[in-house]
């Protein structure tokens, strides 16, 4: 492989965030855990997440870690894409979702994305079908980012989503919400509920 291929611009980002992943798990290291848990990795809404995330059977860590990389925890945000909420859940997203009854839309309404406990029931169905349709978690969280189609092409041929995904947003994402997973599991190990979220 020539260096000028390796260094083209959807190789470089995933391994800047690489670096910059490296120079926060430093830090990290030397904080007291109190300070980094309140700072870097919060948890909010940690009922909701709880309870979403038994329902449909998804990991509560990678809901907080979707959560922290998609909005850092702001139910308010909207994407210029049009994406809304803490999920950051498209309104198309969440009509299909209900559409295909994994949501009650008559308890969450598809539309209300700003809403914590709505933008999380959604975010966490989502989730829980793309578990259904994809092979791995990486798959899962690449197609959260990159839509199930786009996952899907790129694994038609048995690759992995890590050696095969082509867009340079979708690998760091797939870094930095695996990142987010692992710290959440470290910093909560008995818990989200443990949190002592005022939330």
């Amino acid at each position: 492989m020539s260096d000028a291929r390796f260094f083209r611009w959807f190789r470089t980002i995933p391994i800047m965030v690489m670096l910059a992943l490296c120079v926060v798990t430093a830090g990290i290291g030397i904080a007291p855990a109190k300070v980094v848990r309140k700072v870097l990795y919060p948890v909010r809404y940690a009922e909701i997440i709880k309870s979403a995330s038994q329902r449909y059977g998804v990991d509560e860590y990678l809901v907080c870690a979707v959560v922290k990389c998609e909005s850092n925890w702001d139910p308010n945000v909207t994407s210029s894409a049009g994406a809304v909420g803490l999920m950051q859940m498209m309104p198309s997203t969440s009509a299909e979702v209900a559409r295909l009854g994994l949501v009650d839309s008559r308890t969450y309404n598809p539309n209300d994305l700003t809403d914590p406990a709505t933008n999380i029931e959604y975010g966490t169905a989502y989730l829980a079908y793309l578990q259904r349709n994809l092979k791995s978690q990486d798959e899962v969280i690449a197609a959260y980012n990159a839509g199930l189609g786009s996952v899907s092409q790129w694994t038609a041929n048995g690759g992995n989503v890590n050696e095969t995904v082509q867009f340079a947003e979708t690998a760091s994402y797939l870094v930095r919400v695996n990142d987010a997973q692992g710290r959440y599991r470290q910093l909560y190990p008995d818990g989200i509920e443990n949190s002592g979220s005022l939330f």
